[in-house]
């Protein structure tokens, strides 16, 4: 439609495709650091004692991370000056076929130390994968949603994550009650494999959306960015500087409890393995549940009210989180993680809508891409090996790493204060976004 004004059919369709084009590749991206926690250290890192292999482990699924920058770059110009559709289909296949291989690949007994490159590689393109992936899957949404909308439509997006979270828990609670020879030898390898048929599933679903309405018409009556990136970095870089800070929480907190946390249970605290995998399993559940709950309540009382409460209801409720998580009992750590999860997501339903805000329509792709995949190269991906290093270097002590996550929840707060601030969020007219000056 000329006027931007999309189908209420058409919106439905580019949220679905969005939630479970986004949902897949966080499975693929979730099972990698669960697998990282549970027997990489010991399949690829055989040569180093218990701690050192965790650490080394943690390291590759860091380069993740590290590559989703490029991703983030690279498909966000694709993205602005092509179409998010495409893109999303190209993220798709590339984070599908990574992860499919991860599965088939020999480990350190067999081939050596190309085994932990091969990882690495292939760690790197799941990152490069998902970089583009984020961004796209949220304009694809919010961009073909209507007017007053928008949160709701993003909120779907950022159900992605806990929708891949619960199934990749689930898969791997499945194989873990295989005898632990069985899931060492092949059993961790079956959640990887089992990409290559959700990649197809996913494939079918996101071919049958049109372009996103915003972007069409934008095309209609200007000219792309000629070069997105330097765009954004000349005339939006405090709110890049921004949108990464306001991200912290939201991509760090998944990984502090589906990689770190499972690894300091089942090591330190003797949580059995199959409890823990039960446990992330409940926490994934209450997370999906709840957003939806956190969409409908921003939607009447305000975006910015739901995220700066939620937030600040967690630095509340941090201590009490990791004391309970101490004890080592199963019940209590998924009563501390349920705590968590219901003031987080919270927090993170909205995250998506509140960036895409942030930016102007022709280069919006590049602009929340940069912010949330710099802020999970940064602060993200490191969060299992810092919080892993300050409970070694601490003497198994885990106030430090409370003290990481604290800092890393003032951290978000303040910046999700500030962006709002700065943009004008839910202040704004709905339809009037930032306006990209010298472009």
């Amino acid at each position: 439609m000329s006027d931007g004004s999309p189908s209420s059919r058409q919106s439905r369709r580019a949220t679905i495709a969005s939630f479970v084009g986004t949902a897949l590749e966080w499975y693929d991206f979730f099972i990698y650091g669960t697998a990282a926690a549970l027997v990489f250290g010991t399949l690829f890192f055989p040569e180093s004692d218990g701690a050192t292999g965790t650490l080394a482990a943690f390291a590759t699924f860091w380069v993740g991370f590290l590559a989703r920058p490029i991703g983030g770059i690279l498909f966000g110009h694709l993205g602005d000056r092509l179409g998010r559709k495409n893109v999303l289909v190209i993220t798709l296949v590339l984070m599908g076929t990574a992860t499919t291989l991860i599965g088939v690949l020999p480990t350190y007994e067999s081939i050596g130390y190309a085994a932990p490159l091969l990882l690495v590689l292939l760690r790197a393109l799941q990152g490069i994968a998902v970089g583009g992936e984020w961004g796209g899957a949220v304009l694809m949404a919010t961009e073909s949603a209507g007017q007053g909308r928008r949160g709701l439509a993003g909120m779907w997006v950022q159900q992605g994550s806990p929708a891949g979270s619960l199934l990749a828990t689930l898969v791997f609670v499945v194989v873990g009650r295989l005898p632990d020879g069985a899931f060492l030898e092949w059993g961790w390898r079956v959640p990887f494999l089992l990409s290559a048929v959700l990649v197809v599933f996913g494939l079918v679903v996101r071919l049958t959306v049109s372009e996103s309405a915003e972007f069409s018409a934008s095309r209609e009556t200007e000219p792309p960015v000629r070069l997105p990136i330097v765009t954004v970095l000349r005339t939006s870089w405090p709110l890049v500087a921004l949108g990464v800070g306001a991200s912290a929480l939201g991509i760090s907190a998944a990984y502090f409890t589906n990689t770190f946390l499972v690894s300091w249970a089942t090591t330190a605290l003797g949580v059995p393995r199959q409890t823990m995998l039960d446990v992330l399993l409940i926490t994934a559940i209450v997370q999906f549940l709840w957003q939806p709950v956190a969409g409908l309540i921003a939607h009447r009382v305000g975006a910015l009210r739901v995220m700066t409460g939620a937030l600040a209801g967690n630095i509340l409720v941090a201590v009490p989180m990791f004391l309970l998580i101490t004890t080592g009992d199963g019940p209590m750590i998924a009563i501390a993680l349920a705590l968590s999860v219901v003031t987080g997501a919270s927090y993170y339903a909205l995250l998506a809508g509140f960036l895409a805000q942030a930016f102007p329509v022709r280069v919006r792709y590049t602009g929340i891409s940069l912010s949330y995949q710099l802020c999970s190269t940064i602060i993200g991906g490191s969060t299992p090996l810092v919080a892993q290093w300050l409970l070694t270097s601490g003497g198994g002590s885990h106030w430090p790493v409370v003290g990481h996550y604290v800092a890393l929840l003032v951290l978000t707060l303040g910046c999700v204060l500030a962006l709002a601030r700065r943009t004008g969020f839910e202040r704004r007219p709905a339809a009037a976004p930032p306006v990209l000056a010298n472009s």
